[in-house]
């Protein structure tokens, strides 16, 4: 049982910026992977961001430049900071993370509810 609890979405005119953070909790003995995905209304789940345990980070070419994702592990919480937001950022914006339980089972499909991020005028 993994909890994944975001925040930080809202409505934003476009060139604003908004901060996401998404916290871990549950049966958790290690953090691997990171990482946001969007899906926007009529379109799949898309991946926005990664980032490792160490810190390696992968982006999607359409937030390269503005977007940074980041995690502090102490706190088993993944961040994104987004900058230069246009309305096609406009989307449902969820985390995931790649775990180690305390049962010693590896579990990747952990997901949270999402956070809305709408970027309008």
């Amino acid at each position: 049982q993994v909890q994944l609890v975001e925040s930080g979405g809202d409505l934003v005119q476009p060139g604003g910026s908004l901060r996401l953070s998404c916290a871990a909790s549950g049966n958790i003995a290690v953090v691997y992977d990171m990482g946001w995905y969007r899906q926007a209304p009529g379109k799949q789940r898309e991946l926005v961001a990664t980032i490792t345990s160490g810190g390696s980070t992968n982006y999607a070419d359409s937030v390269k430049g503005r977007f940074t994702i980041s995690r502090d592990n102490a706190k088993k919480t993944v961040f994104l900071q987004m900058h230069g937001l246009q309305p096609e950022d406009t989307a449902v914006y969820y985390c995931n993370v790649d775990i180690l339980t305390t049962f010693r089972v590896r579990s990747r499909d952990n997901w949270g509810e999402g956070t809305q991020v709408t970027v309008s005028s």
